[in-house]
This record gives structure tokens, C-alpha cells and sequence, in this order.
């Protein structure tokens, strides 16, 4: 199985062991001595953000065909391709404003960002002459890699640094919200549990605690939600605080989130009565988060209601909700390949590339079923962006009844 297909349908694979951070194992193991069992958000932020020693702290790892999964950006050009056609139709729709800014979250090292410059020159678009490029990422180094790959293609001048202020342009998320660390709770005996991260020797093990905060439970009470008996589920508690943020940064345009994810009715549904927390290491996917600490990527479906109330708590309207396929269908990637038959600079090698690619970002049990959440600020009324109006007809209804308005 790919790693698009493993990170959709959660299915496992063999656990691969390629050993831990040393100095950060010490470190948590330390914590844990000192205070007691962990909550496993507390264990995920370690893992995935410690200074010096966290996945995405390092520069080796992470998305791309040499790190451990991939990502629709590192898969091919034509997806930032379709996500520059989102910004021309958002950029004429709030009147063409003279500076128009992208301000893009876990921006790795510029694929999304090349990717989508370089879309909007292919299209013609004014944009590129408006854009400014604001990368956030966390990490020094991929920063650094960021900046030169964009020098390099010739848009050095259109980066700037990532700052608080509010912007009028897009907010981007392109799978960042799944690695937000989550708490992990059990169904017990009709109480809610907490499981917790201990020391058991030389090894970190699970443990059931009481929850660490009553914001567990008011989570699942607010949406409607009550577990089965013996079901573990994941909450993200610190997407409030993501929204809230991101939402104090936008003046005017949209915010974009891409990634896999539910409504709480489906995400804790009695279909998946172990959760979705999943490990991610050399393309691989696995069940065991406690080993590789600091070596292998984290992740949880995402919470989508939790998402659409804080937008709303937050002052954000919301603009569409969608899968990736229909999204990028609709903002025409399927014209792209007759047009890439035409042109005579187009190898048999490149096509077939192309075609496979496109396959894969629309194929909905790839990333195809990836959802694409909008919420937007200070827009025109009555608004309707193409990815966010086409719909893709049941597999049981004629062709002929798509709406693609």
C-alpha cells in the first residue's frame, strides 16, 4: 500500500523500528520519573515539535520522495498549479487589491510554493505580479531550503518573512492540522478515560488516568458524541487555539485547510473503535506511536466540526466544504491533460507522469478524498468559487446529472 493510500484508510502496516532520538527518549523519560504519566499530546509535542530534536525539527524526514510519506505538493507541480487558480478567482472576486498575500503554514521547502508561483505565470494570471509569499515553518533549516529553491527559480523577491498582522490575500494549510498534537481517550466501563505515556524499563508504554482536563469530555458532549464501550478515540483540544490564531491574521480573502479528516459523527463513529492516531516512517504506515521517538511522523484524522466551530467562534465564515477531487475539478485540472497532449513540448514520459498524478489527486481512495475546508473574511456577498461549487455525481446517477455551477 502507498503512503496516500495508508494515510486515507488507516490501514496499518508491520511496525518499522529505526530507533529513537537518544537525547530526546532521556528527556521525556526524565519528565515522566519526575511528574508521573504524560498525556500523549504531551508526548506527541515532544516527539514531533522538541527544539534540536522533534520530526519536524530536523531537516531529514518529512514529506518528499526521500523523506518518510508524501504529500499531494511533493507528488506533482499540477496541484499548486490548481490551488494559483484559487487565488485568481479570489484575488478578482475581493476587487484585484494591489497587494495580495500567501501566507502558507508547514511550508516545508517551497514545493507547494514553486509549484503555485509558477501556476500562476503558466495561466497568465495579474497575481503574479501582486503576490508576496509568507512562508511559516518551524524549522531553521527548511526555511533556509525554502528561500534558496524559490531564489532560485527566479521568485526570490517575492518572499517575505511570515509576520503576525493581519493579511488580505490566503491563509494556506496544506495538511498541517493532522500533526497537532492529540489526546487519546478510552471508553470505560461508561466512563471517559485518558491513556496516558509511562516508562516501563527501557520502553514507553500506555496507561489509563482520569482525564487531564474537563475539556475532553465537554468536546465530545458538544458535538453529540458518545463512545462505545472499549473504543479509544483521538481529540485535538489545540485546533481552538490554531483557528483562533490564524483567524486574528486574515483582514480580508480566505482561509484554506486541506487535509484528512470527518465530522465528529463519522471521525468517532463505531467503524474506528481503535481511533486514527498512525505512525509514518520511510513510506510506511504503522500503529505504534511510542517507538522511533523523534524519527517518525504522527498523525490524526481531523476533527472537522471542531474545525468549522471555532472558524464561526472566531469570525470566519464559512465559504464551502469539499472533497479534494471535486475541488480541484472544478477548478479544471481535467482540462490540463488534452491541453498537455497538444503541446508539442510535452514528452510520452511527462504525460504519463501527468496522467498518473492527476489519477491519484482525484482518486477518492487516495488523496482524492481529502477535504477542502474554506472560511473566509470581509468577502462579497453571495460569493461561489468553482472548487467549492462542483460536485461529483453518485457513482449511481447518470453523467448527466454532474452541476458542475
Amino acid at each position: 500500500m502507498s503512503a496516500f493510500d495508508a494515510r486515507l484508510r488507516r490501514e496499518p502496516g508491520p511496525p518499522l523500528d529505526v530507533g529513537s532520538e537518544p537525547d530526546l527518549v532521556d528527556r521525556i523519560r526524565a519528565e515522566i520519573t519526575a511528574d508521573g504519566p504524560i498525556t500523549f499530546a504531551r508526548f506527541m509535542q515532544r516527539a514531533l515539535y522538541e527544539p534540536g530534536l522533534g520530526y519536524y525539527r530536523r531537516a531529514s524526514g518529512g514529506p518528499g520522495r526521500e523523506g518518510d510519506f508524501l504529500t499531494a505538493p511533493e507528488m506533482h507541480p499540477i496541484f499548486g498549479r490548481m490551488i494559483a487558480r484559487q487565488l485568481h478567482e479570489l484575488w478578482t472576486a475581493i476587487g484585484s487589491p494591489p497587494r495580495f498575500v500567501v501566507r502558507e503554514h508547514g511550508a516545508g521547502t517551497g514545493a507547494l510554493a514553486l509549484a503555485t508561483l509558477r501556476g500562476l505565470h503558466a495561466d497568465g494570471s495579474a497575481v503574479g505580479s501582486v503576490i508576496r509569499y509568507q512562508p511559516v515553518e518551524i524549522d531553521e533549516d527548511r526555511q533556509a531550503m525554502f528561500r534558496q529553491r524559490l531564489r532560485d527559480a527566479g521568485f526570490g523577491d517575492r518572499i517575505e518573512p511570515a509576520g503576525a498582522g493581519p493579511i488580505v490575500g490566503v491563509i494556506l494549510a496544506n495538511e498541517v492540522l493532522d500533526a497537532l498534537p492529540v489526546h487519546r481517550v478510552v471508553r470505560r466501563a461508561g466512563r471517559l478515560r485518558e491513556l496516558a505515556v509511562a516508562v516501563d524499563g527501557h520502553r514507553f508504554t500506555q496507561v489509563e488516568i482520569e482525564p487531564s482536563s474537563p475539556a475532553l469530555a465537554a468536546r465530545l458532549g458538544h458535538e453529540g458524541i458518545t463512545l462505545d464501550e472499549g473504543q479509544i478515540a483521538e481529540i485535538c483540544l489545540e485546533v481552538d487555539g490554531w483557528i483562533a490564531a490564524t483567524a486574528v491574521g486574515l483582514q480580508q480573502g480566505l482561509v484554506l485547510l486541506i487535509d484528512y479528516g470527518h465530522p465528529a459523527a463519522e471521525l468517532y463513529g463505531a467503524r474506528r473503535p481503535a481511533g486514527t492516531l498512525m505512525a509514518y516512517v520511510h513510506h510506511r504506515a504503522h500503529d505504534n506511536p511510542l517507538i522511533n521517538v523523534g524519527r517518525q511522523d504522527l498523525t490524526a484524522h481531523v476533527d472537522i466540526t471542531a474545525v468549522e466551530r471555532a472558524a464561526q467562534r472566531n469570525g470566519l465564515q464559512t465559504v464551502g466544504l469539499t472533497t479534494q477531487a471535486e475541488f480541484l475539478t472544478g477548478l479544471g485540472i481535467g482540462e490540463l491533460l488534452p491541453a498537455a497532449q497538444l503541446d508539442p513540448a510535452t514528452t510520452l514520459e511527462s504525460y504519463l507522469e501527468l496522467r498518473s498524478s492527476v489519477a491519484r489527486l482525484l482518486d477518492p481512495s487516495a488523496t482524492g478524498g481529502f477535504r477542502v475546508m474554506g472560511y473566509g473574511r470581509g468577502l462579497p456577498a453571495g460569493v461561489r468559487f468553482r472548487g467549492f461549487e462542483f460536485r461529483i455525481p453518485s457513482r449511481r446517477a447518470p453523467s448527466s446529472t454532474a452541476d458542475p455551477t
